[in-house]
């Protein structure tokens, strides 16, 4: 079953495309088969990631998945949330995810509630009209390292510590991430959703 992904990031295809496999989905990256992205207006990760999926099913008549992914910080309220991958511009830096996590880093300094959340809700619609749009949500606490470490993953991976085992997601294997991370969580759900909706014979 070939399902369009509703994303340009291709370190999030890479790690979905690994998960799914064993299910005999062949994700296809929404970039490769047209240009533009899905209007995100709205506050909450269910409905950009269903406003994405709509859109991408809508411009390749494919199923499409989408993933709304974010940091939400304790110490900030919940924020970045849904503008997690814009959070450096409102400082005036470029959008990357170097900038990012020096913005996270400057702004944190000093305090001592480092807690955080990240959060990754999958969306999967049959169609762009899809009234049954399957949802998937995988939280995973952590804290906010005072320091990059690791080189694995991308994002805000290099400070990013699961508490319990001590160590940021860019210290971890990609195995080994998929694992314990908000979009292994997730993507676990989202494949039994799949096998059972889209997939029973």
């Amino acid at each position: 079953m070939k399902i369009v992904l509703a994303s340009n990031n291709r370190g999030k295809l890479a790690e979905l495309q690994s998960m799914f496999a064993p299910l005999g989905v062949e994700l296809i990256c929404q970039g490769d088969l047209f240009e533009g992205e899905a209007p995100e207006p709205f506050g909450t990760f269910v409905e950009n990631a269903l406003s994405k999926a709509r859109f991408a099913a809508e411009k390749t008549g494919l199923p499409a998945i989408a993933d709304d992914a974010g940091l939400c910080v304790d110490a900030f309220g919940g924020l970045p949330g849904v503008d997690t991958a814009y959070y450096c511009t409102q400082f005036g830096m470029e959008k990357s995810d170097a900038n990012n996590v020096t913005a996270l880093l400057n702004n944190l300094e000093g305090q001592a509630n480092r807690r955080a959340a990240m959060v990754s809700t999958l969306v999967g619609v049959r169609s762009p009209k899809d009234p049954e749009p399957l949802i998937a949500v995988g939280r995973v606490r952590v804290e906010i390292a005072t320091e990059r470490r690791g080189s694995n993953g991308f994002g805000f991976d290099p400070v990013l510590v699961i508490p319990e085992l001590g160590k940021t997601f860019a210290e971890m294997d990609p195995a080994f991430k998929n694992d314990h991370s908000h979009r292994g969580r997730s993507t676990r759900a989202m494949m039994d959703l799949l096998r059972h909706s889209w997939l029973a014979a």
